[in-house]
């Protein structure tokens, strides 16, 4: 092994180092960082533009809905047991919250377009919270909004009946805002007392920066 290859490795191997060192000694500050309760990465890039229809039949945009802290949810109206539980926690945890004065709010977006219309969308939030925002839209908005949140979803391949199939989805819950972006997921395991403490911790570092 040649002085010249072993020179340039250990030189390579100490920029690398010395970069990594530099980069942990000033890197920015995560004003979160107190409150993140899994290892969730600052700045991911989760979220983006999107246009959809809310449950009251109104076109939105991301910047119309994320207009505060927000519980971004992907699920559908016809399923069975996952996607009540989920957002029936995420609405606890906010009301939780609302006792506290702190508003945030619970949204959910379908990914079942053909039988989740805006009126379906708006039976379904009546039921969870009544601040809760329900959104659908063409299958081609449903699936850019999925991309930009990185939500895996697909229709069940040979339903018995084919008014009555399922949906396989990733069950995430993202918390987002219109300043900070996506700030932090949640997986199905945190109870509503316990995500309500993490969202809360948010919400005062917000206020007071």
């Amino acid at each position: 092994m040649s002085r010249i290859f072993l020179f340039t490795t250990a030189a390579v191997i100490s920029a690398g180092i010395g970069g990594g060192a530099y980069y942990m000694l000033n890197r920015p500050a995560d004003i979160f960082e107190q409150c993140r309760s899994n290892a969730t990465a600052p700045g991911a890039t989760i979220g983006g533009p999107f246009e959809l229809v809310n449950h009251r039949g109104e076109t939105v945009t991301d910047t119309d809905v994320i207009d505060g802290l927000t519980l971004v949810y992907f699920g559908y109206t016809f399923c069975p047991d996952v996607c009540p539980f989920d957002t029936a926690r995420n609405a606890e945890a906010v009301e939780i919250l609302e006792q506290q004065d702190i508003m945030v709010k619970p949204v959910m977006i379908t990914i079942d377009p053909a039988r989740d219309t805006p009126e379906a969308m708006a039976d379904f939030v009546s039921y969870i919270h009544p601040r809760m925002e329900g959104l659908s839209g063409t299958e081609a908005q449903t699936n850019a909004a999925a991309k930009a949140y990185q939500v895996y979803f697909a229709k069940e391949s040979e339903p018995e009946d084919p008014e009555f199939y399922l949906m396989e989805h990733s069950t995430f819950t993202y918390l987002m805002h219109p300043d900070y972006g996506f700030l932090q997921f949640f997986g199905r395991a945190p109870r509503a007392n316990e995500m309500a403490k993490t969202l809360a911790c948010y919400a005062d570092v917000i206020e007071n920066n």
